[in-house]
């Protein structure tokens, strides 16, 4: 039996990521979560308190609080995480965070999300408009910047993934009013159901990055 390890950068458990990732992978499939920040304390991880945009990253405490958290002191935690989930037997290696990460230690052959979104969308939309949902309004600026390319324009709403149905419409209106071609939503947190209302509202293709890299994973997996 097949074992998919997924680190997330915050606590376990997460069951919105490992339910997501049951329905699409095949039957029988071992999935096996750790948590970067797994340990501390939750007044600990509130003192990681992210530096600037360009540090920011957003998680979900064991899948109930949202937070914003420090990217480089994730990345201190990330090496040991992903070794634990190696000496868990995992076959298949995956780093549940959107966001960029330089090079670190252990991270050979694990699956960054932000790589298989960005490809998605570079492959479906060569030019004309992409449409970003982001966690927090501070990663606006530093996300459009990443996701710009030759003959691409990149629009961004900030949308928190724990949102409501009604926040989640509101967001979708703001964005859809700017003209989209393609909509990407931004962080693994978001949910499949926030992705079939923005999808109902847009009319354009609309890509929610825990499905899309699940699916890649399937790939590796079957």
């Amino acid at each position: 039996m097949a074992t998919l390890g997924i680190a997330v950068i915050g606590q376990c458990p997460r069951d919105d990521i490992a339910a997501t990732f049951a329905e699409i992978l095949p039957v029988g499939v071992r999935i096996v979560l750790r948590g970067c920040l797994a340990g501390l304390s939750d007044e600990a991880i509130d003192r990681l308190t992210p530096r600037d945009g360009d540090d920011t990253l957003y998680t979900r405490l064991r899948g109930e609080r949202d937070v914003k958290i420090s990217k480089q002191a994730v990345i201190a935690h990330a090496p040991a995480t992903l070794d634990a989930l190696r000496q868990d037997g995992a076959d298949v290696l995956l780093f549940s965070c959107t966001g960029e990460f330089p090079k670190m230690s252990g991270d050979a052959g694990v699956i960054f999300p932000s790589r298989v979104l960005a490809a998605l969308a570079a492959a479906l939309l060569t030019e004309g408009r992409l449409g970003l949902l982001v966690p927090a309004p501070e990663q606006i600026s530093k996300l459009t910047h990443k996701w710009k390319r030759a003959g691409v324009d990149v629009i961004a709403e900030a949308l928190i993934p724990s949102a409501d149905i009604a926040a989640v419409t509101d967001a979708a209106k703001r964005l859809v009013a700017r003209r989209p071609n393609l909509i990407a939503m931004d962080c693994m947190s978001y949910r499949p159901e926030s992705r079939t209302v923005v999808h109902e509202i847009a009319s354009v293709p609309t890509l929610l990055a825990v499905s899309a890299t699940a699916r890649v994973v399937e790939e590796l997996l079957a």
